[in-house]
Parts: structure tokens; C-alpha cells; sequence
């Protein structure tokens, strides 16, 4: 089998949010097409995936470089044993003639269109991707339900406190047990009436996480620290710059709660320099890397199992993204939850219809790839681009 043609679109988020560190105003996505020449149902199977949400369209570097590459290499260098196509080999053919390090300014691109090669093999298997992961990377056992959990409470400029209560009341209502909101974008005084109001109708203070997006300076961060501590929130995600390893460490030497980061870091690398140098608790700190924002799936799969030979756990592993592509993962390969965007960044926010939530947790779909089929405002944007 060969791949016969890789598209992408660049799509407007098009939201008013905002969290402490930008609003969405000018965000897009990049969707991407992998057509193959396996014809299933009279049609050619098409993978597809996109990038995430947080960083803009990628277009140009895959159609200056990455698409390029794969497209002109012999079809037989990018299939495995039983002639199916490899999602390890093409990952190698998009990093050829590329210099070490620098790696965000291609681990966007190239995870991407990994990830969509990922949703035509499984698709050409006839499994959801969750099931191919659980298989090719694991014994192939996986739980009957995902835990998931709700990011939310965004600045919006209608917000206020009866916002705020309005949506965790919905999300609360519609079967989510644990929320997420953001810090940082205001006072400290402001952004903690904000956090009571939202454990005031939660099962306690440990059912809510706050996100401060990396926007804090360093003084900031400590005194958001002293002003959180005695809640006992279930995570402080994001309290200082992705990259300042010794501000993350010096606040997890004071802060007793669990810390969260990692959905700005792009290689294994950037993790292993977190668990060496950053301080990071295996006992109780969450990693959040965003799989298509870092190589993809099979280098996800590569970073879980590092995480755990340096004495992490799966358990408290929780992918940034909030879409089927993250829900596969956590579902095939075992890890802590996935989070979930309901409502919120258009057609890229939530899951396939059907995917009802019970008691914080999901049942695993049975659609065959990542699922976007069954998302028809998404899967409307990725046929348009296929057939076009």
C-alpha cells in the first residue's frame, strides 16, 4: 500500500475566550488529510487528524518539507512486514536533513500528520485506534471506561461570577466530576472567589484543578502558591514558564499539592530534563504533553514508557487536547484521563455523539481510526479537504 496524496487546511478557532496568557481571537488549526490507495467501501481510506488547540496552523512547514519527503519516497520504505504503512518509518522519512533541536518548530507538523497516519491504519485494520494501541504497545487489555475531565472556566467578556457558576453547574449536570479553570488573568483576590465559587458546588476542593497557562512571573507564582495551598486543589497546572525547570523545582519543594505541566514541552527529551532537573514529583505531579503537538502517537507511546523507567506512573499522565485523538491514547495506552472541551473552540472541542458522560468517565467508542467520522461538524471540514 502506498500513501497517495497529504492535504492541509488551516481553520479558524474563531473564540472571544481567553486564559492569563492570550485569547483565541486570531487561533487556527491545521486539519490534515492522509489519502491511501486502500479502497474500502469504493472509496480510498483517508486518515486525518489536527493540531490540537494553542498552537496555529503548521501548513507551510508540511507542505515546504514534511509532505515532500513522504511523498517521494519509495512506497516500499514506509511499509512494515505485512506491506502495511508505518507510522515509525514515515516519522523518520519527515525528520531526514533535519538539525537537532528547535524541535517546536516541527514537532507540531510532524505529529500531526503522524497522528492522521495513525487514523488510516487503524481504519485500514478495521479497529479504533485505541484498540491498535493497546495491542502494539501493550498486552492489548484496556479499561471499559476513560476518566475524564472538564477544562473550563475561561475569562470570557461576558464573564462574571454567575458565569462561572452557570457552567460548573452544566458540566456538573451533564455527568463530569472533576473541572478546571483558569488563574492568573486576574487579581488574586478575584481569581480565588472565582475557585470557591466553583468548589462551593463541587464533591470537595480536590475535584478542581486551576490552569495559570505559564503566565506568571516568579513572584506571582509564589504568592498564588501561598494562596492555594490550603485548598488541596487536585493540580496548580502551568505555574510558571514550560521551560524554567528551576522555578517549577523550587515551588514543588514548598507546595504540597499536586503541581501540573507539560503541555508546552514537544520532545522526550524536554520531559526527561523535567524529571531530572524540574523537580517533578512522580508521587503525585501530573504531566500533560499534547500528542500531536509532540511527534505524534508513536513517540507518545515512547515518552510513556520513559516516564515510567524513570519511576513516573501512566496514572498521572493527563494529555492536554481534549479530543479523540487524546482520548485514544489515554484509552489504549492506560493513562490517568483525558481532558474535554465541551461547547468550547467550535468544531474542534468535544467527542464523537454517543460518547456520554457517567460518573466522570466515557465509555470507549467502537468507531474504527481516532472516531472523527462521528463528529459531523469536524468530519464535515476533514471531507471537505479530502475530497477537494
Amino acid at each position: 500500500m502506498r500513501i497517495t496524496g497529504i492535504f492541509e487546511k488551516a481553520v479558524p478557532v474563531a473564540s472571544t475566550m481567553r486564559n492569563a496568557a492570550f485569547d483565541f481571537s486570531e487561533m487556527t488549526t491545521s486539519v490534515v488529510a492522509v489519502v491511501t490507495d486502500v479502497v474500502r467501501h469504493g472509496k480510498p481510506v483517508v486518515g486525518y487528524a489536527f493540531n490540537s488547540t494553542g498552537r496555529y496552523a503548521c501548513g507551510a512547514a508540511m507542505r515546504a518539507r514534511f509532505v515532500p519527503r513522504i511523498l517521494s519516497a519509495a512506497p516500499e520504505e514506509l511499509v512494515d512486514d505485512a506491506g502495511l504503512i508505518d507510522p515509525e518509518k514515515i516519522l523518520q522519512r519527515m525528520m531526514l536533513r533535519e538539525k537537532p533541536g528547535g524541535d517546536a518548530e516541527r514537532s507540531v507538523p510532524i505529529g500531526t500528520i503522524e497522528t492522521a497516519v495513525w487514523d488510516a491504519l487503524a481504519k485500514i485494520l478495521d479497529r479504533p485506534l485505541w484498540h491498535v494501541l493497546a495491542e502494539r504497545f501493550g498486552d492489548g487489555t484496556v479499561a471499559a471506561t476513560v476518566p475524564c475531565y472538564v477544562g473550563g472556566g475561561w475569562y470570557r467578556p461576558e464573564g462574571d461570577l454567575a458565569a462561572l457558576s452557570d457552567e460548573v453547574k452544566r458540566h456538573l449536570g451533564a455527568g463530569y466530576t472533576h473541572i478546571k479553570i483558569k488563574v492568573g488573568g486576574a487579581s488574586i483576590k478575584d481569581d480565588l472567589a472565582r475557585i470557591e465559587t466553583a468548589i462551593g458546588l463541587m464533591a470537595g476542593a480536590d475535584h478542581l484543578a486551576v490552569d495559570a497557562n505559564a503566565a506568571l512571573s516568579i513572584g506571582r507564582m509564589r504568592d498564588y502558591a501561598v494562596a492555594l495551598a490550603p485548598h488541596g486543589l487536585r493540580w496548580f497546572e502551568e505555574p510558571c514558564a514550560p521551560l524554567d525547570y528551576g522555578s517549577f523545582a523550587g515551588l514543588a519543594e514548598t507546595y504540597r499539592p499536586p503541581l501540573a505541566t507539560g503541555e508546552n514541552l514537544f520532545r522526550l527529551q524536554d520531559v526527561e530534563n523535567l524529571f531530572s532537573f524540574g523537580g517533578f514529583r512522580r508521587d503525585r505531579d501530573i504531566l500533560q504533553v499534547d500528542p500531536p503537538q509532540a511527534y505524534g502517537v508513536g513517540a507518545y507511546a515512547q515518552m510513556v514508557a520513559r516516564v515510567e523507567a524513570l519511576g513516573g506512573s501512566r496514572q498521572r499522565i493527563f494529555p492536554h487536547g481534549g479530543n479523540m485523538m487524546s482520548f485514544a491514547l489515554v484509552a489504549g495506552l492506560g493513562l490517568g484521563g483525558c481532558e474535554s472541551y465541551p461547547g468550547v473552540f467550535a468544531a474542534f472541542g468535544g467527542f464523537a455523539d454517543g460518547m456520554e458522560v457517567c460518573d466522570g468517565h466515557i465509555a470507549l467508542p467502537d468507531h474504527p481510526g481516532i472516531g472523527f467520522e462521528a463528529q459531523p461538524a469536524l468530519y464535515q471540514l476533514m471531507r471537505e479537504l479530502a475530497d477537494a
